[in-house]
């Protein structure tokens, strides 16, 4: 993993954010990658701005305090807020930027998002690759400090839910929970990628789908991985529900 010196960004709710830098990276999966789909194309990815991206998901205490209600299924103040359409994200956006008069925010795009997961990194994680093979299954002992996901949940004897956020280790870049907990709302409708280099994609101009990213704790280990996609309606929200989301903080707005 690459490190970069970290810059934080607090606001007056106590999110945490850290500065992404601009970049280029190799976006999608190689065809060898275990568990990869059909819609990962490996394809180049410039971002030239830099960006804040949230440490964490959004908390369910987050939500309560800008929203004054709590969709989740299960509530603990400290876990992710799930039960959250993509129209409720947007929702949720537009109270902050009302009251952040000084910061803007939103959704990253599914470029962005996964710029910051892989944090230098070009493997199925960010901590490293799937492990050994075991009659046909991955090794899923190495992964226990790294993924919420249903199989960890049974070798931890914990019950099926999302954990409260930064319970895993971060990647190099400080952000947590991007394997695994919920599924989280980017702002790209799903489509097909770019067949060669791209600069600052921001996915089609309309669609059915939008994009969610990271697995989620009900989901398999291979839904986890950094290039891994998932689309859903934005008015829809999966039951058991495995979808949140963070938010990213514009540089200069």
């Amino acid at each position: 993993m690459s490190a970069i010196a970290m810059d934080i960004f607090t606001n007056s709710i106590g999110m945490k954010f850290v500065y992404i830098p601009p970049g280029t990276f190799m976006m999608g999966s190689p065809e060898d990658e275990p568990g990869r789909d059909k819609d990962e194309k490996l394809h180049e990815v410039t971002l030239t701005k830099g960006f804040y991206l949230q440490t964490t998901e959004v908390t369910q205490k987050q939500w309560s305090e800008i929203m004054g209600e709590n969709p989740s299924s299960v509530k603990f103040d400290d876990c992710p807020v799930e039960c959250v359409t993509w129209h409720k994200a947007q929702r949720f956006i537009d109270a902050i930027n009302q009251i952040e008069t000084n910061s803007q925010y939103r959704l990253p795009t599914e470029a962005e998002w996964e710029y910051a997961a892989r944090a230098g990194t070009q493997t199925p994680f960010y901590y490293g690759d799937f492990m050994t093979r075991d009659q046909g299954n991955y090794d899923v002992y190495a992964i226990n400090d790294f993924v919420n996901y249903r199989i960890n949940a049974n070798i931890l004897g914990i019950s099926w839910n999302t954990r409260p956020v930064a319970s895993f280790q971060p990647n190099a870049w400080g952000l947590y929970d991007m394997h695994g907990n919920v599924r989280e709302w980017c702002q790209d409708w799903y489509g097909v990628y770019s067949s060669g280099a791209v600069t600052d994609p921001t996915g089609p101009l309309s669609g059915s789908m939008r994009v969610t990213r990271g697995g989620c704790w009900y989901a398999n280990v291979s839904d986890c991985r950094s290039a891994s996609r998932f689309r859903l309606q934005p008015h829809y929200c999966s039951e058991p529900s495995g979808e949140g989301f963070r938010l990213l903080k514009i540089v200069n707005p």
